[in-house]
C-alpha cells in the first residue's frame, strides 16, 4: 500500500523510543530495588481535582453527553474569557474562543487554515517538535532557526526580520518553552508581533504552559500584544498542564473574528467537537476551590525548580537559562559525554534515572542538551538527584568527553 508523500516530513518522535526503552529496563530484574524514576515525562503527577472530577460524575449522571457545538459549549467558552480578564487583565470576546480536542487539535486546526504548500514558518530549535510536524503536514515548510542561551533559547524580533523571506508566512512560538522552561520577555514579544505584522504574517503562539509560570516579568499572555485587544495574534492553550487534565483531551484556540468560521468548518469536519463529558467537567476548573488547589500545585513546581536546577548545576551537568515556568531544565550534559543520546541510555541502566535527550527538539545542539522533567514528586527528584551524582563522580568526569554512544 503506498503512503502519502506527507509523511516523509513528519520526523520520528524518538522521546517515544526512550520511553519504551526505560519501560523495557524497568521491567527487568536489575529494576527489582531499584525502580525506575521518569524524569522525561512531560506531565503533571497531579490529577483533576475533586471539583472537575464531581462535575463530570454529574454530568454523566445527567445525560449531558450529546454533541456540542464545533466551537465548544458556550458557557465554557464565556469562562474561558473570564478566566483570561481575572488572571492576565485582557479583554477577550468569548466568540473568539474555539474550544479542541486538545492542544494537538488547536495547533492542527490554525496551521491547516493559514498554511499553504510551501509556506515557510519559523520557529526556534530548540522547540517541542511535534508543532514543526503540525506545519509539515499542513504541506508548510517549518524553518527551524538556533536560539542561544543569550537568547533564553527564544527567537527574537531581530532574527526574525532577519530570517523573513518571500515565502515566509508566519512565526509559531512557545512560551514557556519546552523543553527549556523558558518564556519570551513581553517586550520581545511585542517587538516580534510588530516585526510579523508589518509583512502580514501570522503570531501563533503556544501558550499551554502560561499557567504555570513562576516569574511575574514572564507570565503575561502573548495575546497582550496584538492590535486592539489581540485580535490579530492567535494563541494556542490547554486543560492538560496547570489545569491537570492531560488525557480529558481539551485544549483552546483564541482567535481573529475573521478566522473562527474556517476553524470552525475544519472542526465540524475533522471531529465534530471535543468531548462533551470532558467540557462539563472543565467549567469546574474555574471555580475558586479549583483555582485555589491549581495555585497550590503552581507553588509547588516551583519548589521542585528550586531544588532541581542548582542540583543539576552541581553535577556538572549545566542548565544555562532558569526556566521560569512549565516544569521542564534544559542541562547542558557535554561535560559528560559527546552524545546526549548515549547519556540518556547510560543513567537508564545506571541510575535507573529516564530523561529525554535532547535530539527531538532540534538539530542545532541537540547531542549536547537533555531535557528533565520535574513534574514529578520533590522525593523522587532528591532519589534522582542522588542517583546520579553516585553514577556521575563529578570529580573525575566533569571536563572528560566520555563518548557513551
Amino acid at each position: 500500500m503506498k503512503l502519502a508523500s506527507r509523511l516523509a516530513h513528519i520526523e520520528p518522535f524518538h522521546v517515544m523510543e526512550v520511553a519504551k526503552a526505560a519501560s523495557q529496563i524497568a521491567r527487568s530484574p536489575a529494576c527489582a530495588d531499584s525502580p525506575m524514576i521518569f524524569l522525561n515525562i512531560g506531565e503533571p503527577d497531579f490529577t483533576a481535582p475533586a471539583p472537575v472530577q464531581r462535575a463530570a460524575e454529574r454530568a454523566l449522571a445527567a445525560g449531558r453527553t450529546q454533541y456540542t457545538d464545533a466551537t465548544g459549549l458556550p458557557e465554557l467558552r464565556k469562562r474561558i474569557a473570564r478566566w483570561y480578564g481575572e488572571r492576565f487583565g485582557l479583554d477577550v470576546a468569548p466568540g473568539r474562543i474555539v474550544v479542541t480536542a486538545g492542544a494537538s487539535a488547536a495547533l492542527q486546526l490554525a496551521c491547516l487554515a493559514l498554511v499553504d504548500r510551501g509556506d515557510e514558518v519559523l520557529l526556534p530549535d530548540p522547540s517541542y517538535p511535534c508543532n514543526r510536524h503540525f506545519v509539515a503536514a499542513a504541506e508548510g515548510v517549518p524553518v527551524l532557526l538556533p536560539a542561544s542561551a543569550e537568547e533564553r533559547f527564544q527567537l527574537s524580533a531581530a532574527g526574525v526580520e532577519a530570517a523573513w523571506g518571500a515565502r515566509t508566512r508566519g512565526v509559531l512560538l512557545a512560551s514557556p518553552s519546552n523543553p527549556t522552561g523558558t518564556s519570551i520577555a513581553p517586550d520581545e514579544m511585542a517587538r516580534i508581533a510588530a516585526v510579523v505584522r508589518a509583512r502580514g504574517g501570522f503570531t501563533l503562539v503556544d501558550e499551554i504552559y502560561l499557567g504555570l509560570s513562576f516569574d511575574e516579568r514572564y507570565g503575561h499572555s502573548a495575546l497582550a500584544h496584538g492590535v486592539g485587544h489581540g485580535d490579530d495574534v492567535i494563541s494556542i492553550n490547554s486543560l492538560s498542564k496547570y489545569f491537570s487534565m492531560t488525557g480529558w483531551r481539551l485544549g483552546w484556540l483564541v482567535l481573529p473574528e475573521a478566522l473562527v468560521p474556517a476553524v470552525e468548518k475544519l472542526a465540524q469536519n475533522l471531529y465534530i467537537c471535543a468531548s462533551s463529558l470532558a467540557q462539563q467537567a472543565a467549567l469546574a476548573c474555574f471555580e475558586p476551590e479549583s483555582i485555589a488547589e491549581y495555585e497550590q500545585r503552581r507553588a509547588q513546581f516551583r519548589a521542585r525548580r528550586d531544588f532541581l536546577v542548582p542540583a543539576l548545576n552541581s553535577l556538572g551537568l549545566s542548565v544555562p537559562v532558569q526556566p521560569d515556568g512549565a516544569f521542564y531544565a534544559w542541562a547542558d550534559c557535554s561535560a559528560h559525554a559527546t552524545s546526549s543520546w548515549g547519556f540518556c541510555f547510560e543513567m537508564m541502566h545506571r541510575a535507573h534515572v529516564a530523561i529525554t535527550p535532547g535530539r527531538d527538539f532540534g538539530p542545532h545542539r541537540g547531542e549536547q542538551f537533555i531535557r528533565l522533567s520535574y513534574a514529578s514528586s520533590m522525593e523522587q527528584l532528591q532519589l534522582a538527584v542522588d542517583r546520579l551524582r553516585s553514577a556521575l563522580p563529578v570529580g573525575s568526569l566533569v571536563g572528560q568527553h566520555v563518548d557513551l554512544r
